[in-house]
């Protein structure tokens, strides 16, 4: 029983005259939610959709696994700010790291040094 002494089948009967649908999305094997330093992962989550009044909300129940995001350099970057310094790719991709992928600052940083 719910609060108020509402079986689970009323308490879905009156929120269908509200207006509110709630449905489980089946199947679903994992839930990733991405922040600029972090991950954080759903294994075998549980998703609710919820829709009132043509608003969605999604409910997740689960155990996340956190995972620190690392930045990673795309080969087209470090390729330019190693043409544009005369630097090695490897030095080029340490100041891009070091700047975190700002190209502007990594091309000052390497031509700073000269």
């Amino acid at each position: 029983m719910l609060p108020g002494r509402m079986n689970p089948r009323q308490m879905s009967q009156m929120m269908k005259r509200l207006g509110i649908n709630i449905k489980e999305i089946e199947n679903v094997e994992q839930v990733i939610i991405r922040t600029s330093t972090k991950e954080y992962v759903f294994d075998d989550a549980e998703v609710t959709v919820m829709d009132a009044q043509g608003v969605k909300t999604y409910q997740i129940a689960g155990k996340p696994r956190v995972v620190e995001r690392k930045e990673e350099i795309p080969e087209e970057d470090i390729a330019l700010v190693a043409e544009q310094t005369g630097k090695s790719k490897a030095e080029a991709k340490k100041a891009l790291e070091e700047t975190k992928g700002d190209i502007a600052e990594a091309i000052l940083k390497l031509t700073e040094k000269q």
